[in-house]
């Protein structure tokens, strides 16, 4: 009965706000940990591979999924969706050849993906390495790297001139070879890659002597990367079609550019902001000054308050990283004053503090007790 029936969320263990990607990972994960061909005569294994079939089915379809949040279990009683609630006789042939072909190796129900069908090619991976400075304002690069092309004497057929593949007499061109099998379910067809052809479909008896067969030729070529300003360090860059070749006709895969941003000396990055330090004197911190302090930019001028603390913290607005959406928009530049405490004095310069020391007779200084108006020992 349906209030016997446990929430098909929860069955999934995901929410309720969860997306069909969410839903389709945490089905695939209970289908692989329950299905009966991993479970042989393990009634309870094949009941949970049930439990969450159905509620995939369910919540895998906009209609149904709507309907089960609106009224729970009630939508589907009452021939609402098949006898008992649940018609496993629907759409469960799409479900399993979406998520099982790769693990059963094909279709559920009758139907299937073709293993010849066109295939984008894979995505390549690099790397470059660009410095601070051009990853804030952003550059141009030139690499280098091996990519495959096809084949200008067999025109990517893989056979040799004035040959072509020919049909696999196994699978008859189809690249499937198709079998059957008995399951809690009734009578299972399942789909698998030709283990003769590959799942190509064809066979090549003679290879081309150029590409051995395989269709494309490599070659050293030099390619362009366009870097954004306000890339930071670890993220990549996609350049289109410039992966391997696709297969079947299908289209190139990417070339993805990881970008490795040398350090800076004095500055450090966090997000859209930049911070530094810059040691100012005690004077400058006791009376202000005006000093000038590197940015990316350059030098820029800053007028230090009378009184200034040390670890003093000042914003440079807008002299930051540029959003890497929109270069028009930067972050800031944090700066903090230190001040610098100087090592080595000579006497003359000794004098003169001791002279200071004395004249600020009565103030508080920095040695944790407040001023007394008695004389105090000389420090110096």
């Amino acid at each position: 009965m349906a209030e016997t029936k446990r929430d098909y969320y929860e069955v999934l263990g995901v929410g309720r706000d969860a997306d069909d990607a969410a839903l389709k990972k945490a089905y695939r994960v209970l289908a692989k940990k329950y299905h009966p061909d991993t479970n042989p005569n393990n009634p309870e294994a094949a009941e949970k591979f049930k439990e969450a079939s159905e509620a995939y089915a369910v919540l895998s379809d906009p209609e149904k999924r709507r309907q089960y949040d609106q009224f729970g279990h009630a939508a589907f009683e009452n021939g609402g969706a098949g006898a008992g609630g649940f018609d496993f006789s629907g759409d469960m042939g799409d479900i399993f050849g979406d998520i099982f072909g790769d693990l059963f190796g094909g279709g559920f129900g009758g139907r299937s993906r073709r293993t010849n069908a066109p295939m984008k090619g894979a995505n390549l991976r690099t790397s470059i390495r660009i410095s601070f400075q051009e990853a804030i304002f952003g550059c141009e690069k030139e690499i280098e790297m091996n990519l495959k092309d096809e084949c200008t004497h067999c025109h990517g057929t893989g056979a040799k001139e004035g040959t072509s593949p020919v049909t696999c007499p196994k699978c008859g061109g189809s690249g499937q070879i198709v079998y059957t099998q008995q399951s809690m379910f009734g009578m299972v067809r399942n789909v698998q890659a030709c283990p003769d052809c590959g799942g190509k479909g064809t066979i090549i008896k003679d290879k081309c002597p150029h590409c051995y067969g395989t269709g494309y030729t490599q070659s050293r070529k030099k390619i362009q990367v366009s870097v954004p300003a306000g890339i930071d360090n670890g993220q990549s860059i996609r350049i289109r079609g410039k992966g391997e070749p696709g297969e079947n006709g299908g289209e190139r895969g990417d070339l993805l550019v990881e970008v490795v941003v040398s350090n800076h000396p004095t500055f450090k990055r966090q997000d859209t902001n930049i911070f530094s330090t810059v040691p100012i004197s005690f004077v400058q911190a006791t009376l202000g000054d005006k000093i000038r302090i590197n940015t990316v930019d350059g030098q820029v001028e800053y007028e230090i308050n009378p009184g200034t603390q040390t670890d003093t913290r000042v914003r440079l607005k807008g002299k930051g990283v540029p959003y890497l959406r929109n270069k028009n928009i930067r972050g800031d530049h944090y700066v903090t004053l230190v001040v610098s405490v100087p090592e080595h004095l000579n006497e003359a310069q000794k004098d003169a503090l001791r002279a200071f020391d004395e004249a600020m007779n009565g103030t508080p200084r920095d040695n944790g007790g407040a001023a007394t108006g008695k004389k105090k020992k000389r420090l110096f």
